[in-house]
Formats: structure tokens, C-alpha cells, sequence
């Protein structure tokens, strides 16, 4: 019996890399999936297991991150704030003339609500709340003091160049252009429903935004 030849010495399997810790990346991911659970189910019903799934993070590590679901709520608006006026400062608006800047402004405000349907239904969710949670944060205070400051100086600027009339209110118009875009986004099912209008329709979205620019224009001008 001819003896048993040998075998060729088996190749080192390759060691498992292991998972880079990115503390960033990672506490970004649990924001994403926190935004998704608070907009579908609001804060009492939304449920941190959830969370994790979504992620593939511990529950452990959440509340590693976040402390508690309120501060990981009030987390979720920081950054939905956050965003928003991040993509503002982004605009350059001081480089258009005044009006352009302005409707520059209400495209942006428009186009951002019409797209980001979760950033509405939890500011409504907070509503809910009395912006109890907001009050709480200094920074979404804080972020907010850009809007008002750049709606200010288009103003300022349009008046200086005899385009706007003097006198109006930076809150004020803040509140036009917001409550146009967020109405139309918040309350697009009952509205649609009674009054047999397709919001996603593309030439009712044009005419939509077209008039929101349009109503702002004329009432600032001088």
C-alpha cells in the first residue's frame, strides 16, 4: 500500500478585519434612523429598538449616544434645523441683488419643504408638544438667528436701492414664505382630498411655487 502523499500545507484563512470605530459616522446613522421612527410614529410611540434595528447599532450604544429617546428627539430636530439652515448659508444670497436673493429664498424654502416631508411632520409632532423639546435647545435658537438675519439684510438691501418699501418685519416675512411652504406639505392630504388637487402633479408644483414667489415679490416691493 503506497504511502498516503502529502498534502499541501493549507492556506492562512485571512483574519477578519475588524470595524473601523467612526464615533461620527456612527452617531449620523442613528440620526437618520431616529429621524424615520419619530416622523412615522411621533415621540410616544416611537421606540428605540426600532432605532437600533434600523441601524444594526446596540440600544446600549444609542442611549451611549443620546442619553435618553427625549434627547435623542431633541437631537433629531437639532439636525433637521440644522440642515435646513446649513443649505441657506450655502446660497450665497449676498452675491444676488435683492430680489433675486428674495426669490432665491422662497424657491429654496419651497423646494426643501416639498422634498423633506419628515422635517415637517415632526415640527408638526413638536407642535403637538407645545415646542416644549425646542425650547430646551439653545442651539436650534441659535440657527435660527441666521434666517432672520438674512432676511434682514435682503430687506435692508432692497430698501437701499429704492426696490422694497421700508417697514417690514423680518419675522414677518419669514413667516409668509414658511407658512405657504409648510401648509402646503403639512396639510396636503385633507386639501387634496376636498378639493380634488394633485400636489405632486409637476404643472401644479410649478404654478405653486411660481405664486409663492410671486406673492412675496409684490409685497415687499415699493
Amino acid at each position: 500500500m503506497s504511502p498516503a502523499l502529502p498534502q499541501p500545507p493549507a492556506k492562512p484563512s485571512q483574519a477578519r478585519q475588524p470595524r473601523k470605530n467612526n464615533p461620527e459616522k456612527t452617531r449620523q446613522d442613528i440620526l437618520l434612523a431616529a429621524v424615520a421612527e419619530f416622523a412615522e410614529h411621533g415621540l410616544s410611540g416611537a421606540r428605540v429598538d426600532a432605532i437600533a434595528e434600523r441601524t444594526n447599532v446596540s440600544k446600549r450604544m444609542i442611549y451611549y449616544y443620546f442619553t435618553s429617546k427625549e434627547q435623542l428627539y431633541l437631537a433629531v430636530l437639532e439636525k433637521l434645523y440644522g440642515d435646513i439652515r446649513a443649505t441657506e448659508a450655502s446660497l450665497k444670497l449676498d452675491q444676488l441683488d435683492p430680489e433675486a436673493a428674495l426669490r432665491r429664498m422662497v424657491e429654496f424654502t419651497f423646494e426643501h419643504h416639498d422634498s423633506n416631508v419628515d422635517f415637517i411632520r415632526l415640527v408638526s409632532i413638536e407642535n403637538i408638544h407645545n415646542a416644549a423639546h425646542l425650547a430646551q435647545s439653545q442651539v436650534i435658537r441659535s440657527l435660527n438667528k441666521s434666517i432672520l438675519a438674512e432676511v434682514a439684510s435682503i430687506l435692508d438691501r432692497g430698501v437701499a436701492a429704492g426696490i422694497f418699501r421700508p417697514g417690514i418685519e423680518p419675522r414677518d416675512l419669514h413667516l409668509l414664505i414658511s407658512s405657504f411652504c409648510f401648509f402646503r406639505v403639512s396639510n396636503r392630504h385633507t386639501f387634496s382630498t376636498i378639493h380634488q388637487i394633485d400636489f405632486s402633479e409637476p404643472e401644479t408644483r410649478a404654478r405653486h411655487k411660481e405664486m409663492i414667489c410671486e406673492a412675496v415679490i409684490r409685497y415687499v416691493r415699493a
